[in-house]
């Protein structure tokens, strides 16, 4: 007998606390995330009306990486890894190449979430946190299968990670997570007691 593990849903975690001065390099980022949400009343105004639980700038903001030079470095570290991911992914780009099409800032205040959703129109997905304080949300990814297994019965609790249904990932500063876009995600309610900070993005295929 043997066991073939077909469509494998992969997901690429790596830290950026390796890199040189990470801890100035994060807290430059978390005092950009800060001025944004002070300044960005539109934004703010956002969040609000769509209930989102802090502030994002995902839908008044297109422009981080030219408007604080931290982002402009931050995206230089993402496309290396975003170009490691699909190399691991084995996509074939052709004349194409992965572009960074957006980048945005999370900051979830205690007890707010971010429900399931997947990200369309885009290839990679990704997040880079900046902010973790304890007990603050882990993200949590969704088998991709759900919807198509009907009568099947649940997994085992002591199932191995590649069996789930449902996989928490914990995040800590400088933690980046990469995952294709098609993959249903969501963030529970943070059980922290301050806010978190992360920033997310999209690679899309030109």
């Amino acid at each position: 007998m043997s066991l073939r593990p077909l469509f494998v849903t992969t997901v690429y975690e790596a830290s950026l606390t390796a890199d040189r001065d990470f801890e100035n390099f994060n807290a430059e980022m978390l005092a950009a995330c800060r001025m944004l949400e002070a300044e960005d009343s539109a934004g703010r105004a956002w969040s609000t009306t769509h209930g989102y639980g802090g502030y994002t700038s995902y839908a008044s903001l297109d422009d981080l990486p030219t408007r604080a030079s931290v982002f402009g470095k931050l995206k230089a570290k993402l496309d290396r890894h975003a170009v490691a991911f699909a190399k691991a992914l084995d996509l074939d780009l052709g004349r194409g190449r992965l572009k960074l099409n957006s980048l945005w800032v999370n900051v979830l205040k205690p007890g707010a979430a971010h429900s399931g959703h997947i990200h369309p129109h885009s290839v990679i997905s990704g997040t880079v946190y900046v902010a973790t304080p304890p007990g603050c949300s882990a993200l949590k990814l969704e088998d991709p299968r759900l919807p198509m297994m009907m009568a099947s019965p649940p997994r085992r609790s002591d199932a191995p990670e590649s069996a789930r249904s449902f996989v928490y990932l914990t995040p800590e500063p400088g933690t980046l997570f990469l995952w294709e876009s098609w993959l249903r995600h969501e963030v529970p309610a943070n059980q922290a007691k301050a806010q978190r900070v992360s920033l997310s993005f999209n690679y899309g295929w030109r």
